[in-house]
C-alpha cells in the first residue's frame, strides 16, 4: 500500500460510525448495516483517484452509502416490529413459532457504536438521537427505498436539496416531491412525543428509580409489579415470534403464561439501544448461572411503560457492552 493510499484510508476510518448509524436508518438491520459500511469503505478506497475534491469527504461517502444500501435493500424484504406484521395474539395461547430473522428490525447498541447530534447539518428535522429510536427505523421501513434515503438525508442529516439531488442522481424538485411523501407516511406513523423528549421529561434521578423498579421487578418474578408500571394500552412483543399483546391485563396473563411461567427467574442488567432505555436480559439456567436471552428496549410515556420489545438474540448482549453471562 502506498503512502497516499494508506493516509486517504486514516481518512475514511472516521466516518465509519456515524456511516454504520445512517446505514442502519437505511436497513433496519444492524448486521446488514456493518456490510454495507464495509461495502462503503472498500468502494471509496477503490475509487479514490475519482475523488475530486469537488464535495466534501463526507458527502461522497454519504452519496456511496446510500447507493450501496438502495442496491441491498432491491434484494431483501423491509424489516418491520411484530405490530407491524399482524394483529395482537391471545395471551393465553402459546406463542408462536419464531420467523425468519431477516423479517425483523434490530435494536441498535448506541452506547457502543455511537450517536452524535452535532453530526446534523443546519436544516435537520429530527436530531440524531430521535431518529435512532425504535418508532422513527419502524416507520423509515413503511417508506420506499428513495422515499427512505430522501427523508434521511435531508431531515436526519441536514444535506441541501441540491446535495440529495446529487446523491441519488436526480433533480431538486424529485427530491422535494419524495420528501413531500417521505413526510405524509411519517407524520401518520410516529408517536406524539419522541423519546429523547419523554427520558429529558423525566431527568436522571426519577428514570433510574423506574428502571430500577423495572429491574427488581423481573428479578423477584412480581408480575403485579411489572403491570403496576404499564399504561393501560402497554404492548409487549418478542421478535423472533410475531406474537405480541396490548393492554396491561394481556401482557401480565402473557407474564404469567410465557416468560414467568415453570419458575423462570430473570436477570435484566441496564443499558442503552436505540437511544432507549434497554436491559440485558438473561434468564437462569441448568448451571445455576444466569444466561443472555435478548435485548429488551423499553418505551415511556410519562413514568410508565407503554412498550416492551424484547428481541431474543443471545448473542446480543456482549454487542451492548454486557457480559456473556450474568
Amino acid at each position: 500500500m502506498s503512502p497516499d493510499e494508506a493516509a486517504f484510508r486514516e481518512r475514511l476510518e472516521p466516518h465509519r460510525r456515524e456511516l454504520l448509524a445512517h446505514s442502519y436508518r437505511m436497513l433496519g438491520s444492524v448486521q446488514d448495516a456493518e456490510d454495507a459500511v464495509q461495502e462503503t469503505l472498500l468502494n471509496a478506497w477503490r475509487g479514490m483517484q475519482r475523488f475530486e475534491g469537488r464535495s466534501s469527504l463526507r458527502s461522497w461517502l454519504y452519496t456511496i452509502a446510500t447507493n450501496v444500501c438502495l442496491r441491498m435493500l432491491e434484494r431483501r424484504s423491509a424489516r418491520v416490529l411484530p405490530i407491524d406484521y399482524g394483529p395482537p395474539a391471545d395471551p393465553h395461547s402459546p406463542l408462536g413459532p419464531p420467523l425468519a430473522e431477516s423479517t425483523w428490525l434490530e435494536p441498535y447498541p448506541d452506547a457502543a457504536l455511537g450517536v452524535d447530534d452535532a453530526l446534523a447539518g443546519p436544516e435537520a428535522r429530527y436530531l440524531q438521537r430521535e431518529a435512532i429510536e425504535l418508532a422513527f427505523i419502524a416507520a423509515l421501513q413503511h417508506l420506499p427505498a428513495r422515499q427512505r434515503a430522501v427523508l434521511i438525508l435531508r431531515d436526519v442529516l441536514g444535506f441541501s436539496g441540491a446535495e440529495v439531488a446529487a446523491a441519488l442522481d436526480t433533480t431538486p424538485t424529485s427530491v422535494y416531491s419524495l420528501l413531500q411523501r417521505a413526510h405524509a407516511t411519517l407524520d401518520d406513523r410516529l408517536p406524539e412525543r419522541s423519546q429523547s423528549t419523554a427520558l429529558r421529561s423525566l431527568g436522571d434521578q426519577q428514570l433510574r428509580a423506574i428502571v430500577n423498579r423495572y429491574v427488581e421487578a423481573w428479578a423477584a418474578g412480581d408480575v403485579a409489579a411489572i403491570v403496576a408500571m404499564l399504561t393501560d394500552d402497554a404492548t409487549i412483543a418478542m421478535p423472533p415470534t410475531a406474537s405480541w399483546l396490548r393492554g396491561r391485563e394481556a401482557v401480565g396473563a402473557g407474564l404469567l403464561a410465557g416468560a414467568m411461567a415453570g419458575g423462570n427467574r430473570w436477570r435484566l442488567l441496564p443499558t442503552s439501544a436505540n437511544a432507549q432505555v434497554a436491559m440485558g436480559a438473561y434468564v437462569l439456567g441448568p448451571s445455576g448461572a444466569f444466561q443472555p436471552y435478548g435485548i429488551t428496549v423499553l418505551s415511556l410515556r410519562g413514568d410508565l411503560v407503554a412498550e416492551i420489545t424484547t428481541f431474543r438474540d443471545p448473542a446480543a448482549p456482549p454487542r451492548f457492552g454486557l457480559p456473556a453471562v450474568a
